[in-house]
């Protein structure tokens, strides 16, 4: 088996396979490891325990899957290539912001197939060989792996950049025990830019590549589980799953591509509905419109608590605390103090 030959032809395949781009590393993940331990140690990742559950699995590939010595990285863009403007939903308050790539289907099983399909085609040219797939499903380090694989650098905002793709993109992985050729890791070109740090609503960026997410507005709309801090609830403004503004503002994504994949198409008008529409919903058509999204994970709690939250960001309107008001009786606890909250907002606004 030539290994150069194989390298070059899973690159070919994974393409083929509606991959935009796939790089190969090695596992020494020793760099990424000593920055992993010393976020931990300073509580950045908030209520995320999941994050030290694995002990040194996520730095040490070998020991999440033994005969582990080469990783397979694939990116796959996202971008609906059809959606409402995301700054002029932003600028509307009015109207609900998700995060774009939650804008369609929920990618996992649509790249973990592919993935598999890719190994399968490997197992074709040479036999049986060891591997596992990964897809945001297990410790992993996906983006330091992506680095070392030639996919991009990780910028200041700690998302993976490409000079031909921006950062509108999925990553996935295959570990596997083939000794294949790595690839040349990328400069880092994010220069002296500091435009995702100057825009973070939440000054969750505290330093360039560090991101405290106990700040952030993606890990607090969709990580944590509790009340969200009340100082922080202004600042969310209308954003009720995720955040892009890091993203939107990168100069890179100038060249970021928009995805040809149909289940990235926007689903349910999310990319511009209005928030008393979507507050509006009952919790079985919660679960019902977001079959397949990777919204519904959250639950219709969280989904209401991010909702109350943004109606209290928003302009004064009967409509609004009338819709606030007839779902405080029927709400849990964690739900009524943010529907409580966005009362009191808006009635103060209102004098």
């Amino acid at each position: 088996m030539d290994i150069n030959k194989l390298s070059n032809k899973i690159t070919i395949w994974a393409k083929e396979l509606g991959f935009q781009d796939v790089g190969i590393s090695d596992i020494d993940l020793s760099t990424a490891e000593h920055e992993l331990l010393r976020w931990l140690d300073n509580g950045y990742h908030g209520d995320m325990d999941w994050m030290q559950r694995h002990g040194s699995k996520r730095s040490h590939p070998e020991e999440l899957v033994p005969g582990t010595i080469s990783i397979i990285s694939v990116r796959m863009d996202y971008l609906p290539a059809r959606h409402a403007d995301p700054l002029m939903v932003l600028n509307h308050p009015e109207l609900a912001y998700i995060s774009r790539y939650a804008l369609g289907r929920d990618y996992h099983k649509i790249m973990r197939k592919r993935l598999q399909k890719l190994a399968q085609t490997i197992a074709d040219e040479i036999g049986d060989f060891g591997y596992r797939v990964f897809v945001d499903s297990a410790p992993v380090l996906e983006k330091p792996i992506a680095a070392k694989a030639g996919l991009g650098w990780i910028g200041k905002h700690t998302n993976v950049l490409s000079r031909n793709a921006g950062s509108w993109f999925f990553l996935g992985e295959i570990y596997t025990d083939l000794p294949l050729t790595p690839a040349t890791p990328r400069n880092n070109h994010c220069g002296e830019c500091t435009a995702c740090i100057d825009i973070c609503p939440t000054r969750a960026i505290i330093a360039p590549y560090l991101l405290d997410a106990r700040l952030c507005i993606s890990y607090l709309t969709i990580e944590h589980k509790g009340a969200i801090p009340e100082t922080l609830r202004p600042l969310i403004g209308n954003r009720i799953y995720g955040c892009d503004d890091c993203q939107l503002i990168c100069p890179w994504n100038r060249f970021a591509k928009t995805s040809e994949h149909p289940d990235f198409n926007v689903r349910h008008q999310l990319d511009s509905a209005t928030l008393t529409e979507l507050f509006s919903w009952t919790e079985s058509e919660f679960l019902e419109k977001m079959q397949g999204s990777p919204i519904r994970r959250i639950g219709y709690e969280r989904w209401q608590r991010n909702l109350a939250v943004a109606l209290g960001n928003a302009p004064y309107s009967a409509t609004t605390i009338h819709r606030l008001q007839t779902k405080l009786p029927h709400s849990t606890e964690l739900v009524k103090e943010h529907i409580q909250w966005a009362l009191n907002k808006l009635t103060k606004a209102d004098v």
